[in-house]
């Protein structure tokens, strides 16, 4: 039997009965990753400790090369403050490339015929399958 010949009704069951269990597996794999992550998490800390006790940068062992560093992120509570900041100083650098979906979206909706300069878009057609209401 082609696949065009099946019954509707009967793939939508095998696409929820696939997705149920995609989502029993994706819980399974959490749960365990998050068990593995908690205890790599504990070693990091013990390590981490460990390194600036010693007052070193790296240490290598048999096992492998630990090397203590520092990671700073940086964020904002006022983004209006910040894009004026950033308007101001021609910095926009400082900002990753990255188009805001929605905010695009939008623009392009209510600025018909406008468009910026190098803007790329693809659009594919998707499906939703929900369970059947009661």
């Amino acid at each position: 039997m082609e696949a065009n010949e099946i019954p509707i009704d009967k793939l939508v069951r095998s696409y929820r009965n696939v997705r149920a269990k995609i989502q029993e597996l994706t819980k399974e794999y959490e749960t365990k990753l998050e068990g593995l992550e908690s205890v790599k998490n504990e070693i990091s800390g013990e390590l981490k400790d460990r390194m600036l006790k010693m007052g070193g940068k790296s240490l290598n062992t048999a096992s492998g090369t630990v090397i203590l560093s520092t990671k700073t992120r940086y964020s904002t509570q006022d983004w209006d403050s910040f894009k004026k900041f950033v308007l101001e100083n021609e910095a926009v650098e400082l900002l990753e490339r990255r188009i805001a979906q929605g905010n695009m979206k939008q623009f392009l909706e209510e600025n018909p015929g406008v468009v910026p300069p190098g803007l790329n878009s693809d659009s594919e057609y998707t499906i939703t399958v929900r369970k059947p209401t009661k």
